[in-house]
């Protein structure tokens, strides 16, 4: 039903080298049927695979972005 509250919708904001951010709580079900879920009011959720919390995001993909990885170049130059 569109207007039960358990049924809002929820948003989700990608960043380009970076996890999803979606508002919480949330319930992920994993490949495998494992549900994890956080009462959080915001989630990072992991897209790179590389975190050791997956599927929330731990931050490992800063550790091995490249300069071809990064958005465009601040005020300091390339």
């Amino acid at each position: 039903m569109p207007n039960d509250s358990s049924e809002r919708r929820r948003r989700i904001t990608a960043q380009r080298t970076g996890p999803l951010l979606m508002e919480g709580p949330v319930e992920v079900t994993l490949d495998d049927g494992t549900v994890v879920s956080s009462d959080r009011f915001c989630v990072a959720l992991c897209t790179c695979r590389r975190s050791r919390t997956y599927p929330w995001c731990d931050t490992s993909h800063r550790k091995s972005a490249g300069p071809s990885q990064t958005d465009t170049p601040g005020p300091e130059g390339p």
